[in-house]
């Protein structure tokens, strides 16, 4: 491993946004995208447009050579390259140049998955783990795809449980190979990979990753597996059967491969974040076009108001996820901005960057997902029988869409992570989470917790956005308070924490954005400010539900009613009428004639 440059960098911690409020210029959003950054997102977007979208039924053929081919024509234009450093053949951008690649591929559907597996999960291990001979090795072929990688985490008894892998790795008596016995599973490129990512137990019990070359003596792999979506990757098992290793091929250190594993996932979970957006605009678009097309009652169906609420929801809901996506890209690129790509230790220091943020991370991967899964189903609910068919462009991303709620750690498994994360760090001291928790619980016990009070545009849905954070405190104070090291075993509990926190994780992202849209004296603030007391007035009503299941699981009698008290004083609120604010959005899309919020 690389030695960690000794510097300090200032940055928000990860996290803290549960117990600190942000100022709209601290926080990125796409207003703020630089002419490279619209550059990337233009080439990208011709590219899949272009070469393939028109190959989209060929690829769910599985022909290997489309696959290939197009990744090297990806490959061609930089579309490979953008998270390998220069002096490796990449072009060593920032995360957001990433998360722009990432979102345009989004439409392609069983394509970016390709791609992503092969950027992704199959390249970084090596960027930010490999030794100085593996990166020169594989990455300028990766950034090429002159070699194209795949990742293997899964086995068939262990899918959310990892770490529990049964594959062996025994080292030879001279050191110089192990020899791999097991099975892998879901292996996305499996059918056309050069390389396997792959982990083991090193002499049974030490959790370890390797980098396999796919004619090594003993790989073989399974059939391609027949999946309800995502037709066009492959998908297949790798079987290891005596599979001598080269030690020089070991990932990091022996019995750290949970390192690799774990924090390759952040970045995923992330990446995948901004990919299923970008499918959501896709889908929105095409349901605005076929909107306007349909007649019913001799009238288009747009123009019903039933319709108007499915499209404006949906561009809502996309919009959100957007600022989400970009807000978390601002904060890990503010951490890195300042680390020297060529000092030793750079790659370490830019993965410990990537780290701070891995609450942010699974958030964007649960939100955004379920954001993607609503649309879908909301735009073959518009196509109507049209949309169940395939001959119709909304069937494809209504099945692609289900994986991805699987994918990069289930969102049960990211739900119970979030606070899990959040309780780590603040037991380190990394994070005050405890210190404010116990301040709010002292509070609501004396009945003195204050309301926020923020000022000027949507001061009023601030102050709930605020106030929603404090309910997740409260919540996590109280269920801290009963179940102490014992909390984890209460799923249920840890789930309506975390929907809490990603609520206001949401509500504050489109609520800052717009401030700082108003600030940038954009004309069309009140339109997006509009939009964001739409979202935030259903949000709110959704972390009130939430802190109440939990509550009730959490509390009983004279506790429970103080809880509930609090909760009713701190979600003081008048709901709005928000239908008009959907027509006005329908009515935009449908001008625009695609999502172009």
């Amino acid at each position: 491993m690389e030695t960690v440059q000794k510097q300090t960098l200032n940055y928000k911690k990860g996290g803290s946004f549960l117990i600190e409020d942000s100022k709209p210029e601290e926080i990125f959003t796409p207003e703020d995208f630089s002419e490279q950054h619209k550059m990337i997102a233009d080439t990208t977007r011709d590219f899949v447009d272009h070469e393939v979208m028109p190959n989209v039924d060929k690829l769910e053929e599985l022909k290997y050579e489309l696959s290939v081919k197009l990744l090297r024509k990806a490959g061609e234009i930089g579309l490979l390259s953008v998270d390998i450093p220069e002096e490796y053949g990449g072009l060593g951008l920032d995360k957001t140049s990433s998360m722009l690649v990432a979102e345009n591929l989004g439409k392609a559907g069983a394509f970016a998955v390709s791609h992503g597996a092969h950027t992704g999960i199959g390249t970084l291990p090596i960027v930010y783990f490999g030794t100085e001979e593996q990166k020169k090795k594989y990455l300028p072929k990766f950034a090429t795809a002159e070699l194209i990688s795949s990742y293997s985490l899964s086995e068939p008894g262990s899918g959310s449980d990892a770490l529990s892998a049964k594959t062996v790795a025994m080292p030879s008596p001279d050191g110089e190979h192990y020899t791999l016995n097991g099975t892998k599973m879901w292996l996305s490129n499996a059918g056309f990979a050069d390389v396997y990512i792959t982990f083991a137990q090193v002499g049974g019990d030490k959790f370890t990753s390797f980098i396999l070359e796919k004619d090594f003596k003993g790989i073989s792999l399974g059939k391609e597996e027949k999946k309800m979506g995502i037709k066009g990757s492959s998908t297949r098992a790798l079987n290891l059967d005596n599979v001598e290793v080269p030690a020089g091929n070991v990932i990091g250190e022996i019995g750290k491969g949970h390192r690799v594993a774990l924090n390759i996932l952040n970045v995923g979970r992330f990446k995948l974040g901004a990919s299923v957006i970008g499918g959501a605009k896709a889908v929105i678009t095409e349901s605005v076009k076929y909107a306007k097309t349909r007649k019913q009652f001799q009238v288009p169906i747009i123009s019903f108001g039933m319709i108007k609420h499915k499209l404006g929801e949906m561009a809502i809901r996309a919009f959100v996820g957007e600022t989400m996506v970009y807000r978390t890209a601002g904060l890990i690129d503010s951490i890195l901005q300042n680390v020297d790509k060529k000092s030793p230790g750079s790659s370490v220091l830019t993965l410990k960057g990537i780290e701070e943020y891995a609450v942010e991370c699974s958030i964007i991967k649960v939100y955004a997902s379920e954001i993607l899964d609503y649309v879908v189903d909301e735009g073959v609910q518009i196509f109507g029988g049209y949309g169940f068919t395939e001959e119709y462009p909304v069937a494809r991303p209504y099945r692609d869409s289900r994986i991805n709620r699987i994918f990069e750690g289930t969102n049960e498994i990211n739900r119970l992570l979030i606070p899990s994360m959040l309780i780590r760090r603040a037991m380190k001291g990394e994070l005050p989470l405890m210190a404010a928790a116990q301040k709010l619980m002292d509070e609501v016990i004396s009945f003195s917790a204050g309301e926020s009070a923020f000022e000027g545009l949507l001061s009023d849905e601030m102050n709930l956005a605020a106030n929603a954070k404090k309910i997740g405190l409260l919540v996590s104070g109280a269920a801290f308070q009963k179940y102490m090291d014992k909390l984890e075993h209460e799923q249920e509990v840890i789930w309506h924490i975390s929907d809490i926190a990603m609520e206001a994780y949401a509500m504050e992202s489109v609520l800052l954005r717009v401030r700082k849209m108003e600030q940038g004296g954009a004309a069309n603030t009140a339109f997006f400010a509009d939009l964001a007391r739409a979202f935030v007035y259903e949000a709110i009503e959704r972390v009130e539900s939430h802190a109440k299941a939990a509550l009730t699981v959490i509390a009983e009698g004279d506790t429970l009613r103080t809880y509930l008290t609090a909760v009713r004083r701190l979600l003081k609120y008048t709901p709005i009428n928000s239908a008009y604010i959907r027509r006005a959005i329908a009515d935009k899309l449908a001008e625009d004639d695609k999502y172009a919020l």
